[in-house]
């Protein structure tokens, strides 16, 4: 099932049960943006996850301006290319400059059928390139996939969200279990919720 509007709608209802979430849907349900992330440039859209890895939103969104404007014009081979010290003036790691290479390496030469691939499929696949995590295939999933049920233990933003909106000790994996799997087969714009309740310090209470 992929996520558009019309199954945002039916997750909200799925999710209303949910108290907490229900409280999240009355506020935020009108602002959430399914395609705020979407990219339909595969290597340019996970370039951009590999900028985002442990940097805070604000500054993910002002360094991924600082790339495409960098690349503004180029062929993915000229990307590769790229000197390292020219993709780092964006504001990146050595790091992360040699793994958004590594990105357009990979689908320069990628034909792996991704929507038609199962989510651990996809997952097993990207993280077959150096520097992907699942973290990342997860938001891949998530953003540029559309996938409905997704859910990241390793997004830190997620996990604070939901030990201040749910009281919960995120330690206790089982308990955590129980509630994210309550949230199936939506557990994707269960995240989406709880991501905008940390963007706009509104929580549950």
């Amino acid at each position: 099932m992929e996520l558009n509007q019309k199954t945002l709608k039916k997750a909200y209802n799925y999710l209303s049960t949910d108290k907490c979430l229900n409280y999240l849907i009355k506020k935020f349900s009108n602002q959430i943006d399914i395609k705020e992330r979407y990219n339909d440039n595969y290597a340019l859209a996970l370039a951009f996850l590999v900028i985002e890895q442990q940097v805070s939103f604000k500054a993910a969104i002002t360094i991924k301006k600082r790339f495409l404007k960098k690349i503004f014009n180029l062929s993915n081979a000229q990307i590769i290319e790229m000197d390292l010290n020219d993709l780092q003036s964006i504001g990146i790691s050595n790091r992360k400059a040699i793994y958004i290479k590594n990105v357009y390496q990979y689908f320069r030469e990628c034909s792996y059928d991704f929507i038609n691939s199962s989510n651990n499929d996809v997952i097993n696949e990207l993280t077959k390139i150096k520097g992907i995590g699942v973290w990342s295939a997860k938001m891949f999933l998530m953003f540029v996939l559309m996938r409905i049920d997704i859910f990241s233990k390793g997004d830190l933003a997620l996990m604070n969200s939901l030990k201040i909106n749910y009281k919960i000790n995120i330690n206790d994996n089982n308990s955590l279990d129980v509630l994210i799997n309550k949230w199936s087969p939506y557990k994707t714009v269960a995240c989406l919720l709880l991501w905008k309740s940390i963007e706009e310090k509104y929580f549950y209470t």
